[in-house]
């Protein structure tokens, strides 16, 4: 099998590559206050077309440990990927695509509601460069009405 050859999709990712900080807000609820968080990811690539992220910090309990997967399908021109974390047990498939500027890559992916009810939601996560060494992710989750609820916010800076 050959190796294939990297698209600028696989280079726009590449940018990931390198050891990051990272301090987040959560709002888990409208009655609740927000959870602040620090940590920090590592990125590495896996051949010269997917990325490899693995993160750990703090958190309440015992922290937390994630690995983002992201890649890019020539065949169906999208972004794919997925994420894990120790601190649930839901596997999350990403889909997604560069805007236009190419700074925002939006991740699509669906998983348990927040209702705790056992129905599923639609999730996005939003990577944006702020600058080379500075960028953002955040989370938001799609309400019943259609309106997209934003309920994280990462900013990762290179060490």
């Amino acid at each position: 099998m050959q190796t294939p050859e990297p698209q600028s999709e696989h280079l726009w990712l590449h940018q990931l590559v390198g050891e990051w900080s990272i301090e987040s807000e959560c709002v888990m609820g409208p009655d609740q206050p927000p959870m602040t968080t620090t940590g920090r990811e590592v990125v590495r690539l896996l051949g010269k077309v997917w990325t490899i992220g693995e993160s750990s910090g703090n958190a309440p309990g015992d922290g937390f440990e994630s690995i983002m997967t992201l890649g890019y399908d020539p065949q169906t021109k999208r972004f794919v990927g997925s994420f894990i974390a120790s601190t649930m047990t839901h596997f999350w498939p990403y889909s997604g695509w560069l805007d236009a500027s190419g700074r925002i890559l939006t991740l699509d992916s669906e998983g348990p509601s927040f209702s705790g009810d056992g129905t599923m939601a639609k999730y996005q996560d939003i990577i944006e460069f702020i600058t080379n060494d500075h960028r953002t992710l955040t989370a938001r989750v799609q309400s019943p009405d259609g309106s997209w609820q934003q309920f994280m916010t990462a900013h990762y800076r290179r060490e």
